[in-house]
């Protein structure tokens, strides 16, 4: 089965845990763990043993087999809180398909909270809807993970993003750096999320932002449709009066180039995700940029 196919049988997956589950297991097969390493959703590796390490992290299996001494990195005390954010307005009510923006995002949220429960790191959920947002803290039990899932189960899309100052707070109280995963179409009808995202830099946060956008966003494929709605304000128009599919598809890629930009500047890594994309491809993309961020 190609793993295409497999990512629309996971995406109509009604238990959510076991669909996480199998994006994992189809995310990890081929994997080289040894390449990864540190903590915040990655895998471990090993190195030599040098004077000064702590004792505590040798690994004696190992040195059973080979005789030499070797400390298993990502056991080394320096756990990280990782903070998926999950955009819920009404525009990630977005179907390409079968499934919705929220659909894929939920499926995203939901295996790198198993992702992070595995590596035994702290992480919570945090869903931005009808101007609110809903959190769940960061913590690392095992029911924590059986909560985080009931939470994503139960989303549904509605209103905007609202102020991000109404909610600063939230990610103020904690003094540590902390790794955010936003999951978003970047949608903002008064720059909302990029004033999130400013905030949230400006606080020497680690962030990832994952940008979900519909086949038939990117390859202006509407067949069959003779008006499109703007979901957030209720706005239909008719599709006749979009511009041409070259002219769309010009100011779509300068408008992704600007975003792209926008946030590196920022020092915000971002990854563009397309829904008919593999969660497991995804999930690649994103271990090869916190390569690269942790070096």
């Amino acid at each position: 089965m190609s793993e295409l196919q497999d990512h629309h049988i996971l995406m109509a997956i009604k238990d959510l845990s076991l669909a996480a589950r199998r994006t994992i297991d189809g995310f990890m097969t081929g994997i080289n763990k040894s390449k990864v390493k540190g903590p915040g959703l990655e895998f471990s590796a090993y190195r030599s043993y040098q004077p000064g390490d702590d004792l505590r992290w040798l690994d004696w299996k190992r040195y059973a087999r080979s005789d030499r001494y070797y400390i298993r990195e990502s056991e080394i005390e320096t756990s990280i809180s990782i903070r998926l954010l999950v955009d819920a307005s009404n525009s990630m009510a977005h179907r390409d398909g079968a499934f919705t923006k929220l659909d894929y995002a939920r499926l995203l949220a939901a295996s790198l909270g198993w992702l992070a429960h595995m590596q035994g790191d702290a992480f919570g959920l945090y869903i931005f809807q009808e101007g609110d947002v809903f959190s769940l803290s960061s913590r690392k039990d095992p029911q924590h993970l059986a909560r985080y899932f009931h939470q994503l189960e139960n989303i549904r899309p509605g209103g905007r993003m609202g102020d991000p100052t109404q909610y600063k707070h939230i990610f103020t109280s904690h003094q540590k750096r902390e790794l955010l995963v936003f999951i978003t179409d970047m949608y903002e009808r008064e720059g909302e999320i990029t004033r999130l995202l400013e905030i949230l830099a400006s606080l020497r946060h680690e962030i990832i932002v994952f940008h979900l956008m519909g086949k038939n966003e990117l390859e202006m494929d509407y067949k069959g449709y003779q008006h499109v709605q703007d979901l957030e304000t209720g706005e239909m128009m008719p599709f006749n009066d979009i511009l041409s599919p070259d002219g769309y598809k010009d100011r779509l890629n300068r408008w992704l180039d600007a975003v792209r930009m926008q946030l590196l500047d920022k020092q915000i890594t971002y990854q563009l995700i397309r829904m008919d994309q593999p969660p497991g491809d995804a999930l690649r993309g994103f271990l090869k940029q916190r390569q690269k961020i942790t070096g």
